[in-house]
């Protein structure tokens, strides 16, 4: 009998009979490349396709260390939104939240977005005036948001709990209707395809141990578990290994890794209309295509390179969202797992060159590295291509935290996530 490992049969599944699968190439390293992009998740290969069709640098190759889209790609909670507070964050996440908009057609492969709603819950004073704060921000900056009372907030999204009586009383929302959900995986596999079509090397199993310099310091080569590959532009979006990798080239960034853990529920026919979050509880929740609900927590309080987490924040989230809903509460969680996060001072993130000539970086975007994907693969091949940030990057440099010019969403995010 013939035998499929769960990553073939996976992709077969997805991908159909003229999905990613059939037309994948199986690369091999060539001797040189133009660009080499490290990290397969949905940002790195976003990256690599827009250098080769808005840039015209086809000899790119992409190198993942595992399979593309295993990392973290693969374990977010797929939430798209753009609702953050400052001017820099809200350039950047709109102009990512619009590139979801026609991302399928682009890329000719069903990703599966759907703008089915962000709620965001206030149960304090103090979250009703941040909330607020946020919501005329967004509106300054062209960025739809809208306040809701809590009946409004129930209309919306009927299964909520509005009673007073609860721990965390609903004191009202803001609702960002263009926000929602995204098929996480089938980013990184349409990113794939694309990019593929377009004579990107797609190197699986591909290790980078080492980055040689030249006699004046800057980037021209990588070593690797498959040889030496050649290159003079080297843009590292390899989320929780960042450091690591950066690091080989004696680059310190200022990033801590944390486990960031989430759980689906067994699957159940459709019951929930958007996503709601809450930043007092840190729990969100919202409703896959499969039926599955997928709940999120909060990242861990410790510094980890783990993809497990502590069990209580698990029970702690798990016991909020039942208080908020109610109906909820004999459902049984069907599988729970964690993703590494890297984490700025400022809680955003870095799309930079580094101080060493021809490498590039891509990382430290916390819970926000979804959400961003096209925007940030987009911006990020600008700024290799043309050895230059884009406008929109252009704040979101390593010297930011020298300088003290930061975009402080830490204190500010409505919500982590």
């Amino acid at each position: 009998m013939q035998k499929f490992s769960a990553w073939s049969l996976l992709k077969k599944s997805f991908g159909g009979h003229k999905g990613w699968q059939s037309q994948w190439r199986r690369a091999t390293p060539k001797p040189e490349y133009d660009a080499i992009i490290v990290g397969g998740g949905g940002h790195g290969l976003g990256a690599a396709y827009y250098l080769a069709a808005e840039h015209g640098l086809t000899n790119i190759a992409v190198l993942e260390k595992g399979w593309i889209g295993g990392g973290n790609t693969g374990r977010n909670t797929t939430i798209i939104r753009s609702n953050y507070l400052f001017d820099e964050s809200a350039r950047l996440y709109d102009h990512s939240l619009k590139m979801w908009n026609d991302l399928a057609q682009v890329l000719n492969y069903n990703v599966m977005f759907s703008p089915r709603g962000v709620m965001m819950l206030a149960h304090t004073v103090h979250d009703v005036q941040v909330i607020k704060r946020h919501v005329h921000a967004n509106r300054c900056n062209g960025v739809d948001n809208a306040w809701l009372t809590p009946a409004q907030a129930k209309e919306f999204c009927p299964p909520l709990n509005i009673d007073d009586n609860i721990r965390y009383p609903v004191m009202g929302a803001a609702l960002q209707r263009s926000g929602g959900t995204a098929r996480h995986d089938a980013v990184a596999w349409g990113y794939a395809r694309a990019a593929d079509a377009l004579g990107v090397d797609i190197i699986e199993n591909c290790e980078v141990t080492g980055i040689r310099r030249d006699a004046n310091g800057a980037v021209e080569a990588l070593e690797t578990s498959r040889g030496l590959i050649k290159s003079r532009k080297v843009g590292v979006s390899a989320a929780g290994n960042t450091s690591v990798v950066l690091g080989l080239a004696g680059v310190r960034l200022p990033l801590e890794s944390f486990p960031l853990q989430a759980l689906v529920s067994e699957p159940i026919k459709p019951v929930f209309p958007c996503v709601v979050m809450s930043n007092s509880i840190h729990a969100y929740v919202s409703q896959s295509d499969k039926g599955e609900l997928v709940i999120g927590a909060g990242t861990d309080a410790y510094t980890s390179y783990t993809q497990r987490g502590a069990l209580h924040i698990n029970a702690h989230t798990l016991e909020a969202i039942c208080e908020l809903f109610p109906m909820f509460r004999r459902m049984r969680m069907l599988r729970n797992w964690g993703g590494i996060v890297d984490v700025t001072p400022d809680r955003s993130p870095i799309i930079a060159k580094t101080p060493v000539q021809g490498l590039y970086v891509n990382c430290g975007w916390g819970t926000g590295g979804f959400k961003a994907t096209p925007g940030s693969a987009h911006v990020f091949a600008w700024t290799i291509a043309k050895d230059e940030p884009h406008p929109i990057n252009a704040p979101f440099t390593i010297e930011r935290f020298r300088d003290g010019t930061l975009i402080d969403e830490a204190a500010a995010a409505a919500v982590a996530h």
